[in-house]
């Protein structure tokens, strides 16, 4: 099950004369039924229909069946059935008209947002963990098990995507995946390092344009604009025993809090 918290930004008034509790910063949990395995990820994806502003929750599970929500209220939308593996990753392009989804059935699938329908299948070699849309909703980034980052353009998806390898001398899987702009794909490595490749760039020796270290294998790791600032983009990375934050404007590191477990002990 998927649990959202809202809160009560305001003490509501008695409908009697007689005293109530104030509600003021209360969380109200939603239950949200329907999974029967653990869940690998989640996205919460906000758009504007008509001058107003709606959110989309999409849900990835091991029980082979990513989900899509009403974030205001839970509500069901639809099912995204078609794997044959666990699902590991489930994201809505940035118009939320598009879904992808990775599997450890070896594929990743394009799905149509508002009828539920597949569109494409992209087949590959071993377990698919994480996958993203460029914020043009043009081309789809995908990693995993092979430890190649694969850049799919789906307007052309018979194509053979461009393939970026981590490292020559072993495999280095890659949990996660983030564009930071329409050209750069930050993925995250196994190996506790994050690179950023330019995906536009057609000489193989400039395509690696930095690396990050973060001292221990990545399990999560996020891209948000600030909403006080959109020039300033933050970025979020769970690895070991800690929770990193990095300003990509300048590249140093915020914060960072030392978690009471190893996320390996997470799943």
């Amino acid at each position: 099950n998927i649990l959202l918290c809202l809160s009560e930004s305001t003490t509501m008034a008695p409908a009697t004369p007689e005293p109530i509790a104030s509600t003021k910063g209360r969380q109200i949990p939603i239950v949200c039924p329907g999974h029967t395995r653990p869940l690998a990820e989640l996205q919460f994806r906000s758009v504007h229909e008509n001058d107003e502003k709606r959110t989309f929750l999409v849900s990835a599970c091991h029980d082979k069946m990513p989900m899509l929500r009403d974030a205001a209220t839970g509500d069901w939308i639809g099912t995204f059935a078609g794997h044959k593996g666990a699902v590991w990753s489930c994201r809505l392009d940035p118009a939320a008209l598009l879904a992808g989804t990775a599997s450890g059935d070896f594929s990743v699938k394009v799905w149509d947002a508002i009828t539920g329908s597949s569109l494409y299948s992209f087949p590959h070699k071993h377990v698919v963990k994480t996958l993203d849309w460029s914020h043009d909703s043009k081309r789809l980034a995908t990693g995993g098990h092979e430890g190649i980052l694969r850049v799919y353009d789906v307007s052309k998806p018979k194509e053979t995507p461009l393939e970026f390898v981590q490292s020559t001398s072993k495999t280095i899987s890659i949990p996660k995946c983030n564009w930071l702009d329409n050209r750069t794909v930050l993925a995250a490595g196994s190996d506790g390092t994050i690179r950023f490749w330019n995906v536009d760039e057609p000489d193989p020796s400039r395509q690696l344009t930095r690396t990050l270290r973060v001292g221990d294998g990545v399990r999560d790791m996020e891209l948000l604009a600030l909403s006080s600032d959109p020039t300033r983009t933050i970025l979020t990375v769970a690895a070991g025993d800690r929770v990193t934050f990095f300003d990509m404007t300048t590249g140093e590191e915020m914060r960072s809090y030392k978690m009471p477990i190893h996320f390996r002990e997470e799943g």
